[in-house]
């Protein structure tokens, strides 16, 4: 088949060879499939895959919640032990008219272990989040062995109070029985009444449990 001598001329087509219909048909075929799926096939394939990461995202969400669900009863029996706790907690603070009594219990404290105070000094209160916060400086004439017991003598009461920045020095006149001095910061705490209940009635609120 001598391809010079056939009119290309697409009115001939008819007149063509057999092959080059065929040919000429199946580049029209290619053709039209290329252009149907530039066109639409590529764009369903990209949401096709959108829609197959929106699957794993929504499968991902649903296990989280199936296990939230299904520890929804521990969730809420750890929120009555968080709860219990914090109130058991609260009792150990004082209120405002309990805290002149503290202030007595420090002191016979330090007196019942043979301290002998320089200074005991209440400072300003601190408000933090749900309490109040009462340093008193202190400054008592004894020995290690007393401070040691004043010290165990604080941790056993029933309010809470720690002991800060302790010093410890000899005393310049050291004639005494006692040759040692401590400076510390003891602190006492109080609650704020409101701002404890909002703190419990916030830590029900973003519990996992009202999720």
């Amino acid at each position: 088949m001598n391809l010079s001598e056939i009119d290309w001329s697409v009115n001939k087509a008819e007149m063509w060879p057999a092959p080059v219909k065929a040919g000429v048909i199946a580049l029209m075929c290619l053709s039209v499939v290329a252009i149907a799926y530039y066109f639409d096939t590529q764009e369903q394939y990209t949401r096709l895959d959108s829609e197959i990461e929106r699957e794993a995202e929504l499968k991902r969400t649903f296990e989280v919640k199936q296990k939230k669900a299904a520890n929804l009863d521990v969730y809420r029996k750890q929120l009555e032990q968080i709860e219990q706790t914090f109130g058991d907690l609260l009792k150990q603070l004082p209120d405002r008219t309990q805290v002149p009594e503290l202030l007595v219990d420090v002191s016979q404290t330090g007196l019942a272990s043979g301290l002998e105070f320089e200074l005991f000094k209440p400072g300003d209160e601190a408000n933090k989040e749900f309490y109040a916060e009462l340093p008193i400086q202190i400054r008592v004439i004894g020995d290690y062995l007393k401070f040691g017991t004043f010290v165990s003598g604080l941790a056993s009461l029933p309010r809470i109070v720690t002991v800060h920045n302790v010093k410890i020095a000899r005393r310049g006149d050291a004639k005494g029985k006692d040759p040692l001095v401590m400076d510390a910061t003891v602190k006492t705490y109080r609650y704020l009444e409101e701002t404890a209940a909002e703190t419990v009635d916030k830590a029900k609120t973003n519990s996992p449990a009202n999720k």
